[in-house]
């Protein structure tokens, strides 16, 4: 037998087994399960060896095997594609396949499927406007990447070629899509939409989604893909951006007008890592689903049970590290099973909390709040988290409490925490029975608090358990495994990494002038530090900021260098910029009268990826040449994951300092997670220091989070540029402090509270010849939801 035949067999086997053993054959499937390293990588290794045409001209010859098509162009694609029989196999050959949309469609057998694979795994490479489109029954597609473009259409990859003809049995394995978005952040699609029957979604890796709409989404429209039976396991599930809207869930099964049906899709053995698009990284809306063994790692968000009855969310662990509103399970509608799951470091609160279970809405429409009813909460671990909230959302219209549930056998152990239990309505309805809850206080509404701590230690696993052998059948089972990312995945695409984005690169060192500016940044690269060496630096030109670069000075105890621009803009933020300025001065004065005037501000057209921009111990002055001449303008379209300012000083500005006010179309948009000012002082700006609106109803979203403390403020925000007279504004953001400032002779605080559960402080501050905060509830018919002490107004203590 030649090589060539040798190889084709051994491709055929191994996809065999692969497709029997994904969909019903279980046998097949634990023998698959029991070597998760051999496969379509094996395939791909073994496969590619020798001569593609080779391979082409000799198994086409053999009596056991169909054709194999190695294809270097779209024609020769569309040729082989017209004429795919069971056992046929397509390869595309390596190099970038631009503006591809890739219909495959047949009708393989469990013994021969149909299979699309590339050349070398990771080298062929699917750029523009390209997409994925799969009909028939037994397909296989692996290796491919999806990069450098976007969908034409709604979807990257469809299991549905059109609505007559959906994917059956079919399976995509080790496909990376990453950062493949549309140009607007508000178009939406798809990564990932699977439809038909029994398809299996494995070992992929979707990374970097900044637009609009669903990671992967299992669709109920078509009657053909309900009780579907789908396998979505071992993918990486990488780092979703913040989208600052409704439409950022990482995964979604149903949605609320399919929410009666039944999905009966399972996902498991996955790894959610930073996916903190809005509240919701799974969104359950249908009905019997099972999502068990997940792991979810510093992701903002949890796993929620929308609607749809009789889902199991089981042996999952939650990782929170610590980090803002990372959260675990929201329960909601009826027949649910919460059980076997571990959590900790969970720092999310309201509907982000470790555990939430909901009040509903008495006879609820599909698309709000079902009553919980018999659920069952069992053998779950949550260790040092902040919350867990039972009843949740109780109103006037949430008003239908849980009942006919149980609460058993779970371990809570709360650290250092204000509010660890709330407790919004009646939970009578809920049974509480053998559980070991630990608060390190009592907690007035929930009498079921123990105050005496158990002694938990971490186990070969890296979990924590209770040493008391009395307690052994308490909390999460000790068989738990935390899954290794080398396991999840496209394993020969590398995962992103965590870290400073900011002085990563070199040190350049700039002398004095703008010419040495300019021929610096032509040379700069990502993380590049500009080290300014001179006093003056007067630039003829906009700065683009594409990349993630310092302007840095000297340091403390040297003169700042000093920046003058003669265009309407020192920098522009464009795609992929991140933007840090220290230690140097920054002057408007030789800027142009001219409409848009703004020291940084975003590009004209929306930017996709989320951006961070640093400001500490900076001057910047002299920005009156217009009525309207901001520091920082943040344009529609735009989302700043941070923007710090510290220790720097604006004086002499005839705009606004951020402007950040530019959503205001009341979707649930906004421009700014986290803005944070500190230490900083402000004298003589005519707009707002700070203009920051969040509009609409939307709960989808945490932010925006606003902390402005420790500054100084003079003689500011008395004239309405483009908004209203105010120091402050603050509309809809959800979170915010303003603590120990000082306020003289300047325009109000304005906060508009608009919808969720803000949380406003307005603490220890001084205010000179100043009126009062301005304190608006728009929608909620309830007193200010502020809270404000310590604060003294001309000598008055509040």
């Amino acid at each position: 037998m030649s090589k060539p035949q040798f190889i084709y067999r051994h491709l055929m086997a191994s996809a065999a087994v692969l497709m029997a053993g994904a969909f019903g054959d279980m046998d097949a499937y634990a023998a698959e399960s029991a070597l998760p390293d051999v496969g379509v990588v094996d395939v791909h290794e073994d496969a590619q060896q020798g001569d593609a045409t080779a391979v082409k001209a000799d198994v086409s010859k053999s009596d056991e095997a169909k054709q194999v098509y190695f294809v270097r162009n779209q024609a020769e694609y569309y040729k082989a594609a017209q004429k795919l029989i069971p056992g046929d196999v397509i390869v595309l050959a390596n190099g970038e396949w631009r503006d591809f949309e890739i219909v495959f469609a047949g009708k393989g057998t469990k013994a021969k499927p149909i299979i699309l694979i590339s050349e070398t795994p990771g080298k062929v490479i699917i750029t523009g406007k390209s997409n994925l489109k799969i009909g028939g029954s037994h397909m296989l597609v692996t290796g491919l990447v999806f990069r450098n473009g976007y969908s034409p259409t709604g979807e990257v990859i469809a299991f549905r070629r059109t609505k007559e003809d959906v994917a059956i049995d079919s399976r995509v394995s080790e496909v990376v899509i990453d950062h493949f978005n549309q140009p607007d952040r508000y178009k939406t699609d798809y990564w990932v939409a699977m439809d038909g029957q029994r398809n299996r979604f494995d070992h992929n890796s979707l990374v970097g989604k900044s637009n609009d709409g669903v990671t992967l989404a299992v669709r109920l429209d078509l009657e053909s893909g309900r009780k579907n039976g789908h396998r979505i396991d071992h993918n990486y599930f990488g780092p979703r951006p913040v989208l600052g809207s409704n439409g950022g869930e990482t995964l979604r099964i149903g949605t609320s007008r399919e929410s009666m049906f039944n999905s009966n899709t399972i996902v498991e053995n996955n790894v959610f890592d930073r996916t903190d698009g809005e509240v919701e990284i799974i969104s359950i809306k249908s009905g019997a689903n099972i999502v068990r063994n997940n792991m979810f790692v510093e992701s903002r968000g949890a796993v929620v049970l929308r609607h749809g009855d009789g889902n199991i969310i089981e042996r999952n662990i939650f990782m929170g590290k610590g980090k803002e509103h990372s959260g675990g399970v929201r329960v909601i509608n009826r027949n649910q099973i919460v059980r076997n799951n571990y959590m900790e470091g969970l720092n999310g609160t309201g509907f982000a909390g470790a555990l939430t279970v909901m009040n509903g809405v008495p006879n609820s429409p599909v698309n709000r709040y079902v009553q919980v009813d018999n659920a069952l909460i069992e053998n779950n671990s949550i260790v040092d988290s902040a919350r867990v909230t039972l009843a949740a959302g109780s109103d006037a219209e949430r008003s239908a409490v849980p009942v006919n549930s149980k609460m058993q056998r779970n371990i809570i152990i709360f650290g250092e925490t204000a509010k660890p239990i709330v407790v919004e309505d009646d939970i009578a309805g809920i049974s509480l029975s053998d559980n070991i809850i630990f608060t390190p206080k009592p907690v007035s509404k929930f009498p079921h608090a123990m105050q005496k701590s158990i002694l938990m230690e971490r186990a070969a696993n890296g979990l924590l358990y209770p040493t008391d052998p009395a307690l052994a059948n308490m909390g999460a089972p000790r068989d738990l495994r935390m899954m290794p990312m080398d396991e999840v995945g496209a394993k020969w695409y590398a995962k992103p990494k965590q870290g400073d984005i900011f002085g990563t690169g070199k040190n350049i060192e700039v002398a004095d002038g703008g010419a040495a500016l300019i021929a610096a940044l032509d040379q700069a690269e990502e993380g590049d530090r500009l080290i300014l060496q001179g006093a003056n630096y007067s630039l003829d030109r906009t700065i683009l900021i594409d990349k993630s670069l310092s302007f840095v000075g000297m340091g403390s105890g040297a003169a700042k260098p000093k920046i003058t621009f003669n265009r309407p803009n020192l920098f522009e933020l464009g795609e992929g910029g991140n933007l840090r300025l220290k230690d140097i001065e920054i002057s408007g004065e030789d800027a142009p009268d001219v409409v848009g005037n703004a020291m940084i501000r975003t590009s004209a057209t929306p930017l996709l990826a989320n951006f961070i921009l640093d400001i500490e111990n900076v001057k910047v002055s002299n920005l009156i040449v217009n009525k309207a001449f901001d520091v920082i303008a943040l344009g529609k379209g735009s989302m700043a994951d941070k923007l710090n300012i510290k220790g720097s000083i604006f004086e002499n500005i005839s705009g606004k300092v951020v402007a950040a006010d530019s959503e205001t179309d009341d979707y649930g948009r906004y421009n700014a997670e986290y803005l944070t000012i500190s230490n900083s002082q402000f004298n003589n700006v005519s707009g707002n220091i700070v203009a920051l609106y969040r509009g609409g109803t939307d709960e989808s979203t945490f932010g925006p989070h606003f902390v402005f403390e420790k500054n100084i403020i003079n003689n500011s925000g008395h004239k309405p540029i483009s908004g209203e007279a105010a120091s402050i504004i603050l509309h809809g953001v959800q979170d915010a402090l303003v603590e120990k400032n000082k306020i003289d002779n300047s325009g109000p605080l304005k906060v508009v509270h608009t919808t969720g559960t803000p949380s406003t402080m307005i603490l220890d501050n001084v205010f000179t010849s100043t009126p009062c905060p301005i304190l608006v509830e728009e929608k909620a018919e309830v007193p200010p939801r502020v809270m404000m002490t310590g604060n003294i107004f001309d000598g008055k203590a509040q």
